[in-house]
């Protein structure tokens, strides 16, 4: 081809090129410190969103330990836990649908052997895949429920996005459709309603404060302080309460807000 006619051909190459390396650079990346998709857990957004205040007074009316587990702490000391007051724990089974925890026999058995009343959890990725989908995952690897006055129903753990944006790129009215899909099948699954876990700040920030769950699911409040605080929209009370993730053991513990025929209530339905 005479050297005329490669000239604009070469010119529009280089433009093609420069624009294409534009488009990479304005496109959003994962962050560089972001975590391998499966390894969150119950809390791992608290400490950064919403920082730590002190920790529960001792002069609380009657409540019952407990503490939450996922794969991050490996093979866990149950016997420790037990001698020293934890009675009741959630174990991580399941996250998104790609995601359960190679330790969770050890935990979620392991709890229920020393006498523990226990429960699993499933860790949200409302981006990934719809929340029925994500229930019936949950269900069918571990986080079912039965009626065996020691099981505590399935808990939804919903909040800040580990892997990206904070509400999984959803609007406020989608979020809340997804997190009723979820909660719809997991009923029609094992015949509870399952329980919320999420702190005040990004329930008002992802669902816009959606008071509609208060009435049937019951809450497990994420707050590191001296008090739970201001609750979400509808509850006028929490069932369990994350307070720390630097506890004995584990790290995470909670309180359940009662004594313990109260923690075997919820498990009985």
């Amino acid at each position: 081809m005479p050297l005329h006619r490669l000239r604009p051909v070469r010119l529009l190459l280089a433009a093609l090129v420069a624009l294409a390396g534009t488009l990479l650079a304005a496109a959003p990346s994962p962050a560089a410190d972001a975590p391998a998709r499966g390894s969150a857990y119950m809390g791992i957004g608290v400490l950064a969103h919403d920082g730590q205040n002190g920790t529960p007074r001792d002069t609380r009316a009657a409540q019952t330990e407990g503490v939450d587990v996922s794969g991050h702490q490996g093979n866990v000391a149950w016997s420790t836990l037990w001698s020293s007051g934890v009675k009741w724990a959630y174990v991580k089974a399941t996250e998104g649908t790609y995601y359960t925890n190679p330790y969770f026999a050890q935990q979620y058995n392991g709890s229920y052997n020393l006498g523990m009343i226990r429960g699993a959890y499933h860790f949200a990725t409302p981006d990934t895949t719809g929340g029925a989908t994500q229930a019936d995952y949950f269900v069918d690897h571990g986080g079912g429920w039965s009626k065996d006055g020691r099981t505590l129903p399935g808990a939804l753990d919903i909040e800040w996005n580990p892997y990206g944006d904070s509400c999984y790129g959803k609007t406020q009215s989608a979020m809340v459709t997804w997190i009723r899909d979820f909660l719809n099948r997991y009923k029609a699954r094992t015949g509870r309603d399952a329980v919320i876990y999420t702190a005040t700040s990004w329930w008002t920030e992802c669902t816009g404060n959606y008071g509609g769950f208060a009435t049937a699911n019951p809450l497990w409040i994420a707050r590191y302080a001296s008090t739970v605080g201001t609750l979400p929209a509808g509850w006028g009370y929490y069932t369990m309460w994350q307070y720390t993730s630097s506890g004995p053991t584990v790290g995470d513990h909670d309180k359940f807000n009662g004594a313990l025929d109260r923690v075997q209530a919820l498990a009985n339905g």
